[in-house]
Formats: structure tokens, C-alpha cells, sequence
């Protein structure tokens, strides 16, 4: 998963193909996969923006993980199904793309080799002196335990820093996600204190543990240099 450029963010509004184009630049040598150590289970993962052709997939794979996304999810208004209809993306779509267009967040897809596996967000995105945004992703079941979710936040991470230019990047996790923790600590993100009743989640206020990382402690190398030369990710140099 990869995704935008400080020279796209230059200009006054953010043109999603070419921060496609410029997410590629992370990887230069080769595709990312999402584990080393067992190539026949290893699978390719990407960024790449939002399309309004995405409603389907994205429809779908909400729809079925309703009990694996709710639990941890902000609530929404009325029926499940409602919220994640044909109309419901369209809305959301358009949403996204607005915010984009102002520069303040970079809405992605996580793709695995070609299939829609989830989204992944740069949000609320501050420049100047203040140079930060927070993170947040979501990964459909069917590409669950497998790396995926970490190479996406690896990508993202080094997206945010290398190409849009952040200092920090932030998120937050409910602290009985384990799962979601464990990705973003193998990310290198780190716990800097506790948000009292912070989001309103499935019908009630919950905590959430506030996580962080800077430039200082992703450059030079990047996560995902950081993780291809620890093992937790593989890469596949191309030879053309």
C-alpha cells in the first residue's frame, strides 16, 4: 500500500494518480509482500487512492465482517447494512474525495495483488509547525493473520513521512485490540498515554490508548526497510 508526494501536496489541491506514481518511489526495487518466511503464503500488498468503483467490494466485505468491525468501530447511525449500502459509499466517497481535494487526509485502498483488502487513511493532516496526522486502517477478514494490515500501516507510515512530509503520525487503539496493537507496535508505534471515554464505539464512550511515532524514529531507513531487514515483511526484487 503506498500513496503521495510533497511536491503533489505542493499544489493546491492533492491529485491522487500522481501520488499513486510517487508512492511507488518507496519501494523502487521491488513489491512488498507480506511475509518472508513463507513464500507460498506470502502476499503482495499495495496503497493506492480510493475509486468510486470500490463501492461494491467495499459494500461487501463491510457488510459480511460486521461482527469482526463493529466491536471497534465509531458508531453509526441506524442499520449496519444501511450505513455500508450503494448509497452510503457513494456518500462516503464524495466525502473523501472533498477532504482530499483540501489536502486534509489521503484516503487509500489496501490492495493484495489486485483484490480490495481494505482501506487505510492519513486524517486531519496539519502542516507547518504543527506537521502531523493520525492513522487508521481497517483489513477484511479474508486477508486477516497474515501480515497484510502490517505491510498496509508500514506503507502508510513511511507514505506520511517520506511523501506528504509529516513529523508525526498518531492513532489510536481500544486497548483489548490486541491484534490491531500488536500491528501498530511492530509498525513502530509507541504508547504515550490513555483518552478517557475519547470515541464513541458501538453504542457507548470507550478509552482508547494514544500511539505515536516521529521522523526521528522512522527515518532515514523507514518502517518498511526496518521490517524487510528483520523479516517480518519480504520484498521481490524486480530484475527488469
Amino acid at each position: 500500500m503506498l500513496s503521495r508526494l510533497r511536491a503533489a501536496l505542493a499544489s493546491s489541491t492533492l491529485a491522487p494518480a500522481t501520488a499513486e506514481v510517487r508512492t511507488q518511489t518507496v519501494l523502487s526495487r521491488g513489491h512488498l509482500f507480506s511475509s518472508s518466511d513463507a513464500p507460498t503464503a506470502a502476499l503482495p500488498v499495495a496503497l493506492r487512492p480510493v475509486r468510486a468503483t470500490d463501492g461494491p467490494q467495499w459494500t461487501a466485505a463491510r457488510i459480511k465482517d460486521q461482527e469482526l468491525l463493529q466491536p471497534f468501530e465509531p458508531t453509526v447511525e441506524g442499520d449496519w447494512a444501511e450505513a455500508h449500502s450503494p448509497q452510503a459509499w457513494r456518500r462516503n466517497f464524495h466525502n473523501l474525495q472533498a477532504l482530499a481535494a483540501d489536502r486534509i487526509v489521503v484516503p487509500m485502498v489496501i490492495d493484495v495483488d489486485g483484490q480490495f483488502a481494505g482501506q487505510l487513511t492519513l486524517g486531519n493532516i496539519q502542516y507547518g509547525t504543527v506537521s502531523n496526522a493520525w492513522i487508521g486502517y481497517w483489513v477484511h477478514s479474508k486477508f486477516q493473520g497474515c501480515g497484510v494490515a502490517t505491510a498496509a500501516v508500514a506503507l502508510g507510515v513511511d507514505l506520511g513521512m517520506r511523501v506528504v512530509g509529516l513529523h508525526r503520525i498518531e492513532a489510536t487503539v481500544m486497548p483489548d485490540n490486541v491484534a490491531s496493537r500488536r500491528v501498530l507496535e511492530k509498525t513502530g508505534f509507541r504508547v504515550e498515554g490513555k483518552l478517557r471515554r475519547n470515541l464513541h464505539i458501538n453504542g457507548e464512550w470507550r478509552d482508547h490508548l494514544l500511539v505515536a511515532q516521529t521522523q526521528e524514529e522512522s527515518l532515514p531507513d523507514g518502517v518498511v526497510r526496518r521490517l524487510i531487514n528483520s523479516g517480518v515483511l519480504g520484498l521481490a526484487v524486480n530484475r527488469n
